[in-house]
C-alpha cells in the first residue's frame, strides 16, 4: 500500500515540474537558431526558440478606460504581452516584476501589454490600481481570436516575448522568473 502512495507523490510531483516554467538548476538552454534577422542574435544566445513564428499584432483591444489600443502599433518594439486574470495566482506574483521590467526598460524599447481574458472592466480598474500597473491594460473578454493566435493556451498566465520585427520568440505557460523574462528581453533591446 505504502508503495502506491510513492508512485502517486512521485508522479503528482513530475506533473507539477513538468507545468511549471521556472527554470531548474538541472536544466540548461541550448543555444537555438532563428531563421529571423532580427531574433538570430537572441536565438544564438538561446533566448528565443528556433525558426521563431510571425506575431499576429493584427488586433485592436479595448483598455480598462474603453480606449482602442491596437497592437500593430507596438512593432518596432519589444512586447512582453500577458494573457493574465484578476483571480489568479500565479498572475499576482508576475505582475509587480513587470511592472518594474516596464519601468526599467520602457525608455529602451519594451512594451508590457497585459490582456485580462476573462474580467470586466469594474474588476480590472481597482485591480490594475492596487498593483500599481503601469502599462496597457486590455479587455480579453468575448476576445478569444488574440487567445487563438497566441494559443493553444493551457492555462494563464501565458506570456508571449514578441521581437522588435515582430516573431514570436518565446511563450511561457505558467509561473516564470522575472530574471528570466529580464534575460531575455535585455537580449532583444
Amino acid at each position: 500500500m505504502k508503495i502506491r502512495w510513492v508512485i502517486a507523490a512521485v508522479a503528482a510531483l513530475s506533473l507539477a515540474l513538468l507545468t511549471l516554467t521556472v527554470p531548474l538548476p538541472w536544466v540548461t538552454d541550448q543555444p537555438a537558431e532563428a531563421s529571423a534577422a532580427g531574433a538570430a542574435a537572441a536565438a544564438g544566445a538561446g533566448v528565443c526558440d528556433a525558426d521563431p513564428k510571425p506575431a499576429n499584432l493584427d488586433f485592436t483591444l479595448k483598455d480598462m478606460n474603453g480606449h482602442p489600443v491596437n497592437l500593430s502599433a507596438y512593432k518596432g518594439k519589444v512586447i512582453l504581452l500577458d494573457f493574465w486574470a484578476t483571480w489568479c495566482g500565479p498572475c499576482k506574483l508576475e505582475i509587480p516584476g513587470f511592472v518594474d521590467l516596464q519601468s526599467k526598460y520602457g525608455q529602451a524599447g519594451l512594451q508590457v501589454l497585459g490582456v485580462s481574458v476573462d474580467d470586466t472592466v469594474d474588476k480590472l480598474k481597482p485591480f490594475a490600481t492596487q498593483f500599481k500597473m503601469n502599462y496597457p491594460v486590455l479587455q480579453g473578454l468575448d476576445h478569444e481570436e488574440i487567445q487563438d493566435a497566441y494559443g493553444p493556451m493551457y492555462g494563464i498566465p501565458t506570456t508571449v516575448l514578441i521581437t522588435r520585427d515582430a516573431r514570436v520568440c518565446k511563450k511561457h505557460i505558467g509561473l516564470s522568473t522575472i530574471a528570466s523574462f529580464e534575460k531575455e528581453i535585455k537580449s532583444l533591446l
